[in-house]
């Protein structure tokens, strides 16, 4: 009996429960909704994905309505400010178009205005060895190493070394950017366009002339300058230890062999023998001398 009531006060207390929670449902959905103003600036940005060195049009862009109070730091609220400029840096999809990421009003498009302040663009000429299999693309940084058969100094033996590190590669062929950012395909190109600065873009101007260039892929993160001495044909061929071999041997002193001068001496004066002779004469000894 008392097993039944308490099944039955569940009963009801679930029934009332579910009544209510629909009654309270019922009454949310007929509430109306309330709309909150929030005040809005106008941005342009990227109606399509837009790459490097592109000339905007104004097919490429778009107003919006952006919250005010997040301001996007150097955009543009007019489209005809932004019409005919050069892009620095790749635009996506619904992006706000900043000045930090177009050129000037008369820098114009192309690969000039992507060069950066104080530095000037050089073009290698590159192979599927020298570029890395084609994995030197736009936006990756490089090594230039060059290999000489005869340096010019006193050892005339090929050596190779780094001439500039941590090299911006601007375009590879005629191409500003990766075709898809999130594939790792190679690109194969016959020809690099290298950011350097003036004295760098000189050093690897004589390289191309002298010897044979080699780019070396770095990873991004790593920024460090590469500091070697080089390597010469005979320390390659000697091991790993004869670098450090060479090296002591370099910087331990030289012993400078004198002449030796003999002295010359002059031979002792010849003295005459002499003889001694004893006589006896009657009870008398006596010495003489005889020459």
């Amino acid at each position: 009996m008392k097993q039944q009531r308490t099944l039955i006060v569940l009963t009801v207390a679930v029934i009332t429960a579910g009544i209510a929670a629909y009654g309270v449902s019922r009454a949310i959905q007929r509430m109306p909704v309330r709309q909150v103003e929030i005040g809005t600036v106008p941005v342009v940005v990227a109606a399509e994905s837009i790459p490097v060195g592109a000339r905007l049009t104004d097919k490429q862009l778009r107003v919006v309505a952006w919250p005010a109070r997040n301001p996007v730091p150097g955009a543009f609220s007019d489209v005809k400010a932004v019409v005919n400029r050069g892009v620095i840096a790749t635009l996506a999809e619904n992006e706000p178009v900043t000045s930090y990421k177009v050129a000037g009003p008369e820098a114009g498009a192309g690969l000039p205005p992507v060069i950066p302040a104080g530095m000037r663009a050089i073009s290698v000429r590159v192979n599927d060895v020298v570029g890395v299999a084609g994995f030197v693309m736009p936006g990756t940084r490089v090594d230039v190493i060059v290999s000489v058969a005869n340096p010019g100094d006193i050892a005339k033996e090929p050596m190779a070394r780094t001439v500039v590190s941590n090299v911006l590669v601007l375009t590879a062929g005629t191409r500003y950017d990766r075709r898809d950012p999130n594939n790792a395909q190679p690109q194969p190109t016959s020809v690099v366009t290298l950011a350097v600065f003036p004295d760098d873009g000189e050093r690897i101007a004589l390289a191309t002339t002298q010897g044979q260039l080699s780019l070396a892929l770095r990873n991004p993160t790593d920024v460090d300058p590469t500091k070697t001495p080089g390597i010469r044909l005979t320390t390659l061929m000697r091991g790993p230890g004869a670098q450090a071999e060479i090296e002591q041997r370099e910087n331990r002193p030289v012993a400078v062999r004198r002449p030796i001068i003999q002295q010359v001496v002059a031979p002792p004066p010849v003295v005459p023998a002499v003889y001694r002779v004893e006589t006896i004469r009657a009870a008398k000894r006596a010495e003489e001398i005889v020459h």
